[in-house]
Parts: structure tokens; C-alpha cells; sequence
């Protein structure tokens, strides 16, 4: 067999295909591109299938990729096994009703044989049992022998969705040899043992299954293949398994460099092992992808496979974060196929970093927790933890539920996942109903839509902020009237509209709809659907009726701060790409006329730095008076210009594109100015998270910023004027009053401790004895918490042997505390359960460490009371 290491045998199987006038395209990203039917891409044929289906046009008719590819099924098997994985490669060649299975199955043994150098005596071939074609091409074209050609059923050698295409598949299965073996002399590929190792499957795509489940020909079928490069590397180098593949190994030993355990020496740290070494090259590939951590679709699974590595660190004794030292390690291996991995190292380090630190925060405290439920079952002789506790891991300590699965299965024990998921769902509902639904204007909305049914409106306000138009519908209170009258709420549909209904998140436009014989103020628009827009109407004067000519004008003031504000949203989300990276995204928006709040996908909080940075680009462009154009192209037009689609699944069959010069282009359908300069000014209020992996800034623009200008004004001579100097001297003034209050605060921490050395003595001299002990039960007056301290310090220190019991009262509060010296402590006298029940005569509570603790109480009339009971605790407690 030849001697090719990994990244050897990608280059040397793509570089073979394109002699064979194959297009080599890179991988496509591991997340779907216009494909909601799939979370990852887990197959090479996935990226292509609309290629296979007819939907797209291939750029050549032969392709070749080496894919990656993540699959999540058997997630809990990684490790556990030395045969599983989430993350690996799958070279591939494909026809799009070009050659077919003799082209394919001789170009399959060349490369294996001649190339790879494969003993053709190891090789074995299945095929599906009714493919008598496939089986001939083997045996009597290419010479395999009868006794290495083995038939097998469906389930193995046929390839097929519920409809669509299908067709037979034939795999070639290496022999490992005997000692692999079930020991049966009728071992062969299909056997359950682990002689023969599956290396190539060669799928036939050559006919097209019906809803009846009939199989009709293709006219120009199709070919998909695929090889496992991690394992065909395997075979290459005499490898057990994919976890002894030399570039996977240069991982294994990263990981026993830093954990100072020796691979192979005790089998359960070697699944901690296999889980790091096989979710490091996933979390890599994915966040180099453009995935960040969530508690959703990718996002998720993401964060579960950061999270499972990191907690298997833990397990190895690893107790600081070391992922991005394995996740280097993988850069550095992978890069020389994958040049972006180097490019996006920073990024990718950034954010696997954040989430593991994220996880480390709650992992030691989510574990114990997690333990003593372990601890609660095993005295309950239960054997399921509850859904409640499932979730209130999830929730408080960020455990996903797989997480505590499977820590759960390694003690034997399970855990109730509909009573989770019950959790999950109520605390969903608590969220929604906790929303504020701006629809619920009493008015009717989305909800009433069958109310507008065959209505429908032309929208004229990409051009005309004034239009005349007919009413074609009324309404009020959720019926259809005839007419609104003066002082009257209701709703007004028109023919054609100049109002933007509020979509996309830009709020509807206001103005007014008149006609000679009324004047309506229209106080909100929205759509109702994509055909109708409706206006909020309250009637000033006159009586509106069904069918009448209007004037419909918008405020145009208030729209050309929408404008301002939705386009600077645009400016802003790419400056937001350029400087925190690609994989910032829209995560929603509401454009209003004052401000403009704008949430995306982002790891951490944004430095200072680069909020500065962010805001400069962003009136840099506006500075550059850049022409802002529209354009209506097709929804795969759009795609190749480059176009920035946010919510994908909203967008018809044409799209309309913003371009701003040539810095932004993104498809929506929102008001817009017409060049950035007339945004004028935009400044940044405000940044933070509102959810896990999701940020938001406010920002203002235009006359907003000149108004906030002015307050900061207003309030930077305010300020002056009452620290009494002028604006110039303000951060001076305010450090020396600062400087002053120090000293002063100094002063006074001096007197209250020179205070409680004057006083400690009488309250000494009122105490009584206990077996050679002091026992001081002591009432003082507006003493706050940490003078009382500093008193019973000063007390306790001076006894030598005893207990102080001090009371302070502050007008309608009660603060006890409570020392005790080291020997009372020896000799059962806890400080803590002696002020819980001094202060419970008062009806308060409180508590603390034997030797110092504190409380609080309630009713002031009963603190002699309550102190009176001290020498009787004292004598009860002491052993």
C-alpha cells in the first residue's frame, strides 16, 4: 500500500478526478445553503442535491469535492467507541446524467489500486441483489472474482428517500484479515464483525420513486460516491481506527500533553479522549463556518459539543480552560486544506474561549448540584431524576439535557425528558405572555385577517409620500361599517397607499387621509398581509363613507427619520461584519422615528474600542455621500450578487435589493433615504447582551443626535455649575472632590473605631460569667452594620474567652450581631444559631458562621426581650 498521510490522500484523490475532467470545488460550508430540510450538512451529495433533482444547473456536468461533514445521530456513541464521530470528510465524485456505473466503477478501482496501491486480493465488492448490470461490470469487466462479489438486500446496497430519485449502490469493503474476524467460514462483507471495513460507496441514482412506491427510469441517471477520507487514511496506515490516524494524533497527543494521561492505559479516561479529540475538529469547522453558540438548531448543537468537551476535560483533572489549545492544534493540521481555518484563528480561539469560560463558571456548582439529586435517589431507591430538577440544571447552570444524560447513564440512572421538555414549554408560555404584543391596538390586526378578506392595496410609497386614492373598506371594532364619524376610531383601507405598513421592523407610517367632507389622522399602518396594507384612523372632523376620493398624505418629517434611521440599520450591520467578523448577523430590528435598535449574533459584549470603531465607519459612509439604488431581482439573482438576506423563508420569487455604493447590499423592503449624506450624523447609546449569543445597540441619527448633543450640553454646564467651576476644570474638580471624600470617609472609619474602644469597656463591665466565660448581651443605639463590627471586634478581642450579642436600633429596624471567641467554639457555641434565635423573638431571622454571624429583626420593642434570652442559649449550647 502506498504511504500517504491524510492530507496526502485528499490531494491525491481530487487531483485524480480532475485528470478525469471533474470541476475540484472546495467544501461547502457545513451549514445549508437555501436547504431548510437540513440543520448541518452531513453527506458530500448534500450541498449538490438540487444539482441532482434538476432544480439548479450544475457548473460542469462531473464534480468533485472532499466535503466536511457533521453528523449529530449517534453524538452519544463519540468515544464510547473507537468508530463513531460527529465531524469527518467525505471525498466524492459525482455525474449530473454524464458517465454512469462503468465509468464510475473503473475510475472507483483505479484510484484504490493503482493509486492507493490497495492489494486487489483484499479488495471485496456488495452489490444490490437484483443488480445483475452492477454485478457483471465487476465481475467480467473488471475482473473481480465471483467468490470476493457478494449480493446484498435493500437495507445495505439501495439508496432512496420517501420520493424522488433512488437507485441501487454497490461498496467496496476491504478484508482486514482474520484476526478481525467472527471466526465463521461464511464471513464476508454484510457480516456484523469488523473484518470487512466499508471504504467506498458508488451510488447509482437511476431512477425516479413515485408516491405509490414505483420506481421509473431516469432518462440521464446519476452518479454519487462517497469515501471517508479519515478512514480510507486508516487503512492506508495500518490503523485500528480513525483515532490512530497520524494527524489525529498529533490532537490525542495535545490533549495528553496537557491532561498528563497516556492514551490507552485506562478505558474510561480514553473515552474522555475520543470525546475532546473528535469535538475539537467539529467546533472548529463549525465556528469557522459561522456558527456561534445558542440554545437553538446549530447554535446548540454547537455549544453541546464545547460543553461535552469541556466537562471530559474536567474528568481527565484538566481544571482550566484548554480548548483553544486543542482547537489550535486542529488549525494547524487542517489549515493546509482549509486555508480560512488560519484566517479566522483569532475569531475562532474568541469564541470557543467565551463558551467554554461560559460552561467553567457553573460546571463544578451544576455538578455537585447534579450529585447530590445522585445522592437523594440512591436514598429513595429512585432510579429517574425528575424533569423539574433536568430543567433547573439547564436553566441555572447551563447543563443541556444531553449533558446530564449522559452523566446520569455513566451512574446508571435516567432522567424524565417529557417532564423536561414540560418545563421548557411552560417556561416558553411564561415568556410569551410576559411580551408586550404591539398588535393588540383593540383594532384587529394579523389575527382578524379574515375581516380584509379580497381586499387588497397597491403600495405607492417608495415614490410618493402624497397620493390620492379611493376607500375601499371601513371599519371599526372588529365589523365592517358603512361610515366613521368625528371622534370616531376605526380602519381605512385604500385602493393604492403612500402609508408604509410596518414590516421588516420599521414601524408604519402616521399622517392624515382627507376629502372635502372629513379629516382623519392616521396614527398607524400595518400589513396585514402581503396584498393589504391597513390604516389606524381617528376622525377630527366630517364622516368618512365607503367608496369616497381621498388625499392620503404621510407625515413626511417622521418618514424621513424612518429613512434615516432603517438605512443607517443597513450601514451599521455591515460595519458590525467588518470589525467583530462574519459571523455577526440580524437577529431583528425596530427602526422608529427617534431611534433605531438593532440585535445580532454575536459571542461577548463589544470593547469600547470597537464600539468607537464600529460608529466611525458607519459616519465615515455617511460622509461619503454614497448613491443608495433599489433594484427587483430574482430571488437567485439577489444570491449571486452577494446580497445580504436575513429571514430567507419571508422572500417571494423577487426580491428588491438596497445597495449603498459599493459597501452594502441587502435585500429588504423598508424606506430609505436616497444617499447616505442625508442620514447626517449617526451615535451609538448603547450595547448589550439580551440573550445568549445575541446583542443590541440603540443608535440615533440626524436631528437625534444634534437634540443629543445639546442635553449632553445642558448637562455638562449643570454639572460645572454645581461643582462651582467651569467646564474646562470639570474632570479635575471632580477627581479632588473625589480625592476629599476619601480622606474624610478615612476620618470617619477612625472615629467609629476610636468610638467602639470607648465603649467597649463599660459594655464589658456589664457582662456576667459562664464557667470562666463572658457572656455580653448589649443594646447601642443608630449603629450602623459595620460600626457594630467593629465594636464587637474590639469586645471579643479584649475578653479573651466569651460571647458578644450586640443590638442596634435604626428607627424602625433591628440589627443583631453575634461573635464568639475560638474556645467557646470548641466547645459548641455557634454564633450563627444563637442570632437566629435571638432574633427570632423579634420576628426576624438571620444567621451565620459559629464564629461571627448576623440578623436582622422587626419589632423594636422586643429587643431587650430578645436579649434576655442569650445566657440560656449560651448554657444550652455549651457542651
Amino acid at each position: 500500500m502506498k504511504q500517504l498521510g491524510l492530507h496526502e490522500i485528499r490531494k491525491e484523490f481530487l487531483d485524480f478526478f480532475k485528470e478525469k475532467e471533474h470541476l475540484v470545488v472546495p467544501s461547502f460550508s457545513l451549514i445549508p445553503k437555501n436547504d431548510k430540510s437540513l440543520l448541518l450538512v452531513g453527506a458530500g451529495m448534500a450541498p449538490l442535491k438540487k444539482y441532482f433533482t434538476g432544480e439548479l444547473v450544475p457548473p460542469k456536468n462531473r464534480m468533485s469535492t472532499c466535503q466536511k461533514c457533521i453528523r449529530t445521530g449517534d453524538i452519544d456513541n463519540v468515544g464510547k467507541t473507537a468508530r463513531h464521530a460527529t465531524f469527518f470528510e467525505m471525498l466524492g465524485n459525482f455525474s449530473f446524467g454524464d458517465y454512469f456505473k462503468k465509468e464510475a466503477i473503473e475510475w472507483a478501482w483505479e484510484f484504490l489500486v493503482e493509486r492507493l496501491e490497495l492489494p486487489v486480493e483484499d479488495l471485496w465488492v456488495s452489490v444490490y441483489e437484483e443488480d445483475d448490470e452492477t454485478y457483471q461490470l465487476w465481475n467480467e469487466h473488471m475482473g473481480v472474482p465471483k467468490e470476493r462479489l457478494v449480493r446484498l438486500g435493500k437495507e445495505d446496497n439501495f439508496w432512496e428517500l420517501e420520493v424522488g430519485p433512488s437507485g441501487p449502490c454497490s461498496e467496496i469493503h476491504i478484508d482486514r484479515g482474520i484476526k478481525y474476524g467472527c471466526g465463521s467460514d461464511d464471513c464476508k462483507p454484510g457480516c456484523d464483525c469488523d473484518r470487512f471495513l466499508e471504504v467506498w460507496n458508488l451510488v447509482f441514482t437511476q431512477f425516479d420513486k413515485d408516491e405509490k412506491g414505483v420506481y421509473h427510469p431516469l432518462a440521464h441517471p446519476n452518479i454519487d460516491t462517497g469515501m471517508g477520507l479519515e478512514r480510507i487514511a486508516a487503512v492506508l496506515e495500518g490503523a485500528d481506527n480513525i483515532f490512530e490516524v497520524k494527524e489525529i494524533q498529533k490532537i490525542i497527543n495535545k490533549i495528553e500533553s496537557i491532561s498528563n494521561y497516556k492514551y490507552g492505559t485506562d478505558k474510561e479516561k480514553d473515552i474522555s479522549i475520543r470525546v475532546i479529540t473528535d469535538h475539537s475538529r467539529a467546533m472548529t469547522f463549525l465556528v469557522s463556518d459561522g456558527v456561534l453558540p445558542s440554545n437553538e438548531g446549530r447554535g446548540y448543537v454547537l455549544r453541546r459539543l464545547i460543553r461535552r468537551a469541556a466537562r471530559h476535560g474536567k474528568l481527565l483533572g484538566i481544571n482550566t480552560g484548554f480548548l483553544n489549545d486543542i482547537v489550535n492544534t486542529v488549525i494547524d493540521s487542517w489549515k493546509v486544506e482549509y486555508g480560512d481555518l488560519a484566517d479566522q484563528k483569532a475569531q475562532i480561539n474568541k469564541i470557543v474561549k467565551a463558551e467554554e469560560d461560559k460552561f467553567q463558571e457553573t460546571i463544578d456548582q451544576g455538578i455537585a448540584i447534579l450529585e447530590s439529586y445522585i445522592d437523594e435517589m440512591v436514598g429513595k431507591d429512585e432510579n429517574i431524576l425528575s424533569g423539574e430538577r433536568a430543567f433547573k440544571l439547564y436553566d441555572t447552570f447551563g447543563f443541556p439535557l444531553d449533558l446530564t444524560k449522559e452523566i446520569l447513564e455513566e451512574r446508571s440512572f435516567g432522567v424524565d425528558e417529557e417532564g423536561f421538555n414540560l418545563n421548557m414549554e411552560e417556561q416558553r408560555n411564561r415568556a410569551r405572555s410576559a411580551r408586550v404584543d404591539s398588535d393588540n391596538s383593540g383594532w384587529g390586526g394579523k389575527d382578524n385577517i379574515n375581516l380584509f378578506d379580497e381586499l387588497s392595496s397597491e403600495f405607492k410609497g417608495y415614490q410618493y409620500t402624497d397620493y390620492n386614492a379611493i376607500i375601499t373598506g371601513l371599519f371599526k371594532d372588529n365589523e365592517v361599517v358603512d361610515e366613521l364619524s368625528k371622534g370616531e376610531e376605526g380602519i381605512i383601507t385604500l385602493d393604492k397607499t403612500p402609508f408604509y405598513g410596518e414590516s421588516g421592523g420599521q414601524v408604519g407610517d402616521t399622517g392624515t387621509i382627507k376629502a372635502d367632507s372629513f379629516i382623519a389622522e392616521v396614527v398607524d399602518t400595518k400589513h396585514i398581509n402581503d396584498d393589504l396594507i391597513v390604516h389606524y384612523v381617528k376622525v377630527l372632523e366630517g364622516n368618512i363613507k365607503l367608496n369616497s376620493e381621498v388625499n392620503a398624505k404621510v407625515d413626511d418629517f417622521r418618514r424621513d427619520s424612518l429613512r434615516r434611521n432603517h438605512s443607517a440599520t443597513h450601514l451599521l450591520h455591515k460595519a458590525l461584519k467588518e470589525v467583530l467578523g462574519s459571523h455577526v448577523n440580524q437577529a431583528g430590528s425596530i427602526v422608529l422615528p427617534n431611534r433605531l435598535r438593532f440585535d445580532f449574533t454575536h459571542y461577548e459584549g463589544i470593547s469600547k474600542e470597537d464600539l468607537l470603531k464600529i460608529e466611525k465607519i458607519v459616519n465615515t459612509k455617511i460622509l461619503e455621500s454614497m448613491e443608495v439604488k433599489t433594484s427587483i431581482l430574482s430571488l437567485e439573482e439577489a444570491q449571486k450578487t452577494g446580497a445580504i438576506g436575513l429571514f430567507e423563508s419571508k422572500y417571494g420569487d423577487e426580491v428588491r435589493i438596497i445597495s449603498m455604493g459599493d459597501y452594502s447590499k441587502e435585500l429588504c423592503g423598508g424606506t430609505h433615504v436616497n444617499n447616505t449624506s442625508n442620514i447626517g450624523l449617526f451615535k451609538i447609546l448603547s450595547e448589550g447582551g439580551i440573550a445568549s449569543g445575541v446583542r443590541r445597540i440603540e443608535a440615533i441619527t440626524g436631528l437625534g443626535v444634534y437634540d443629543y448633543l445639546n442635553e449632553l450640553n445642558n448637562e455638562i454646564d449643570e454639572i460645572s455649575h454645581a461643582l462651582k467651576t467651569n467646564r474646562s476644570s470639570i474632570l479635575d474638580k471632580a477627581q479632588s472632590l473625589t480625592e476629599e471624600i476619601k480622606l474624610k470617609d478615612k476620618e470617619i472609619d477612625e472615629l467609629k473605631r476610636k468610638m467602639a474602644t470607648d465603649i467597649a469597656q463599660d459594655i464589658i463591665n456589664s457582662s456576667t460569667d459562664l464557667d470562666g466565660s463572658k457572656v455580653i448581651a448589649y443594646k447601642v443605639e443608630n449603629m450602623d452594620m459595620d460600626s457594630l463590627r467593629n465594636l464587637g471586634d474590639e469586645i471579643r478581642n479584649k475578653i479573651g474567652s466569651g460571647i458578644v450579642v450586640l443590638a442596634s436600633v435604626n428607627g424602625d429596624k433591628v440589627t443583631f450581631l453575634a461573635m464568639a471567641t475560638k474556645d467557646l467554639n470548641s466547645k459548641g457555641i455557634s454564633a450563627g444559631n444563637i442570632v437566629r434565635e435571638v432574633a427570632k423573638v423579634t420576628g426576624g431571622n438571620g444567621g451565620g458562621r459559629p464564629d461571627m454571624a448576623q440578623a436582622g429583626g422587626k419589632d423594636t420593642t422586643k429587643v431587650e426581650d430578645a436579649l434576655g434570652i442569650v445566657p440560656e442559649l449560651v448554657k444550652t449550647q455549651l457542651k
